[in-house]
């Protein structure tokens, strides 16, 4: 199956989804209650939309716990830009409805600070941790200024690691997947 086929089937699973509130509650808990989170005094992530699983309540309780928080901010070419999260308050609309930090811009490269880097996908292949994305390739250039001992983990409803994701030379793998049943490690 190709990408766009393999994105439709899992954009229009997931607007059949019946409480995925309760799935954000059950990955922000756990993700909380893993050291390397709880440790991180840099986290970068995202303001989730629609069917993702919901970031919000994660934002604001890793701000909460004392982590600094940035969130990316869309460029025109579509690559990440990153703002502080401040808050509930320091969000406005951005492109395409996102909300983003009004906070001075970072640079691209600010993703490279981050001690924990938590992004969306529609799905990750359960072998070998390649995610798919929106299409846009916005978190695969992002995910290519991170370091290589940095967890970076993509937020999945369950049934969405899979076998078999199609990957392209610039896809880049997380190392780990947060859903409601528990966290997936793809580094050995």
């Amino acid at each position: 199956m190709d990408k766009a086929e393999l994105r439709r089937r899992i954009v229009a699973a997931r607007a059949g989804l019946a409480d995925p509130r309760g799935s954000a509650t059950a990955i922000r808990e756990t993700l909380l209650d893993q050291p390397w989170a709880q440790m991180a005094g840099l986290v970068a992530c995202y303001w989730s939309t629609g069917t993702e699983p919901a970031t919000h309540g994660l934002v604001l309780a890793l701000w909460k716990h004392g982590a600094t928080v940035m969130l990316p901010v869309l460029q025109p070419d579509g690559d990440l830009d990153w703002a502080v999260y401040d808050g509930p308050d320091s969000l406005a609309p951005g492109p395409r409805g996102l909300m983003e930090p009004v906070d001075t811009r970072r640079g691209v490269d600010a993703i490279r600070t981050a001690a924990l880097v938590i992004v969306p996908a529609l799905a990750v292949d359960a072998a070998t941790g390649v995610r798919l994305g929106r299409g846009g390739g916005s978190y695969d250039r992002a995910l290519a200024r991170v370091g290589p001992n940095v967890p970076t983990v993509a937020l999945l409803h369950e049934g969405e690691l899979i076998e078999g994701v199609p990957a392209e030379p610039h896809d880049r793998p997380v190392s780990m997947a947060a859903l409601p049943s528990g966290i997936v490690s793809f580094r050995e």
